[in-house]
């Protein structure tokens, strides 16, 4: 007898529904997988066997063929364990497969029946309304994600007796309520409060987290680089509920949500170490799996040590910076993820880190500290809109118990500037114009259109231009800047205080421009 049982695959942050087919026939006790399977689904003939006899059901001593159909779709994971069982009991009139009707079924099994976590539930159970499906079936642990779409019916299910017990109506399980995104509590993080000084950096980040733009910071060892960085994602805009689900998905996909954090409502900040491969940091693999950059989407990259990573992993940041995506080819086809982040990079002056210090010598050579800052290309640093130096924090700072502003109030002010940022850019039917959300997304012609300025500004802007010899993307980012800043101060026009501060976030050290 054939069986047909839909479960759903999960190619780049999209799902595929697939059709699991299991035909029984004679000859020797075997199963046989097709429909390029990887070697996990390959695997599920052993774990299906065990866990449909240690569920107490027979396993026939027949040949079985089962076909993952598209065939033209690689299958990876375990995740067709739970369907290929059903189809093995349906095929054997154990189960009638009448009770799956219009339901989609997804799961691994470990080898006494239970159903185990699968990644990749968020798109899956997208993919399910999508088309159409009334309910799926899903382990117990991912319910919850599942939940988050809505018109879907979520069952979860602890193990395989458990399963076919419900449908052959001996016990009935329960289905998971929609979950609701605005009743998920937010986690606090480091508050700007907690850091003391560094008024200047404090302002740049107030800077960069209203327009959106990447920031580099230089200054020696201690003087509160990391801490500044840490604190960034407290006074970025609050998460819509769109851009969580946006987020969430690509968490989903690479496997990394927490089990108890069904949506996340707290931006990403992601702080690779400096040896990872660009593999690691774009994404990448023989089947394509996020990166750091696609995980960080939404929210902050944080390089630490920005001169350790290799030469070849900074220069493949440059496409995702400019772009917002990252697409990855291979022979088999190219898939597109998602990398709208904030660079936020911190690094030291020198290799000993105190070139410049006022209080501790350099023991550095000047070839040594310029090759030392030569590892940052001029085209990279090109991309990055504000460059502030760090100095060490005064000891009276340090001892003073004057605590600054708290991050609530300076997110209330980038707020503010976002929302003149929504209004600029957003049609009337909620849709932002060319996908642009803030300012550091502008192309030449929002620029042109959005960043005009008067005849003291012009003079300004053209002789900085020359004394700093602005290329042409720094010429159009110290603009976006400069509006940043004007909406910061609730004005409509650019003036040219606003244009000086954008100025005087341009690099001063370093080589590039």
């Amino acid at each position: 007898m054939l069986s047909r049982i839909f479960s759903c695959a999960v190619i780049g942050l999209e799902g595929v529904i697939v059709e699991v087919e299991v035909d029984t026939g004679p000859g020797l006790p075997k199963m046989v997988i097709v429909g390029l399977p990887d070697a996990a689904v390959q695997e599920s003939r052993e774990r299906v066997r065990s866990a449909v006899h240690n569920a107490g059901f027979d396993y026939p001593r027949r040949a079985l063929t089962v076909n993952l159909a598209p065939a033209s779709v690689r299958k990876e994971g375990p995740a067709y364990d739970l369907p290929i069982a059903l189809g093995v009991l349906a095929a054997t009139h154990q189960l009638d497969q009448d009770q799956l009707e219009d339901s989609l079924v997804i799961g691994e099994l470990s080898l006494d029946g239970s159903v185990r976590h699968v990644r990749g539930m968020l798109p899956m159970a997208a993919t399910a309304r999508q088309q159409k499906f009334k309910r799926v079936f899903v382990p117990a642990c991912d319910a919850a994600e599942a939940a988050l779409i809505p018109d879907l019916e979520v069952i979860p299910v602890n193990s395989l007796t458990e399963l076919v017990l419900h449908l052959r109506g001996e016990i009935h399980l329960e289905i998971t309520p929609t979950h609701d995104p605005s009743g998920v509590e937010e986690m606090p993080g480091s508050d700007f409060s907690e850091i003391k000084g560094q008024e200047h950096a404090k302002r740049a980040l107030e800077v960069a987290a209203a327009g959106g733009h990447n920031v580099l910071m230089i200054g020696p060892p201690g003087s509160g680089k990391t801490l500044l960085a840490r604190a960034m994602p407290s006074i970025l805009p609050k998460m819509t509920i769109d851009e969580a689900l946006d987020v969430t998905r690509i968490y989903s996909v690479a496997d990394a949500l927490p089990s108890d954090v069904p949506l996340l409502r707290n931006r990403p900040f992601r702080a690779p170490h400096h040896t990872i491969s660009h593999a690691g940091l774009v994404g990448g693999g023989h089947i394509p799996h996020p990166g750091e950059v696609s995980l960080a989407h939404r929210g902050i990259l944080f390089l630490d040590e920005l001169p350790e990573f290799g030469q070849r992993v900074l220069e493949v940041m440059r496409q995702p910076i400019e772009d917002k995506v990252v697409t990855i080819s291979r022979a088999n086809g190219s898939l597109t993820f998602p990398a709208n982040f904030e660079l936020i990079g911190a690094m030291n002056p020198c290799p000993c880190g105190y070139y410049g210090d006022p209080l501790r010598p350099c023991t550095c050579s000047d070839s040594t500290v310029t090759k030392y800052q030569k590892r940052i290309s001029g085209p990279l640093l090109d991309r990055i809109d504000i460059h502030i130096q760090v100095p060490r924090v005064e000891y009276d700072k340090l001892s003073s118990d004057r605590t600054g502003e708290s991050s609530s109030i300076i997110q209330s002010r980038v707020e503010s500037a976002r929302e003149r940022q929504r209004i600029r850019f957003g049609s009337s039917d909620g849709h932002f114009v060319n996908g642009i959300t803030c300012n550091a997304d502008m192309r030449p012609a929002e620029v042109r259109l959005f960043c005009e300025l008067d005849e003291a500004g012009r003079k300004l802007l053209k002789s900085a231009s020359i004394q700093l010899q602005l290329s042409a993307r720094a010429y159009h980012r110290v603009l976006k800047l400069a509006r940043t800043i004007a909406d910061l101060c609730g004005s409509d026009k650019i003036a040219s205080p606003h244009l000086a501060e954008a100025l005087q976030y341009r690099p001063r050290m370093m080589g590039g421009q």
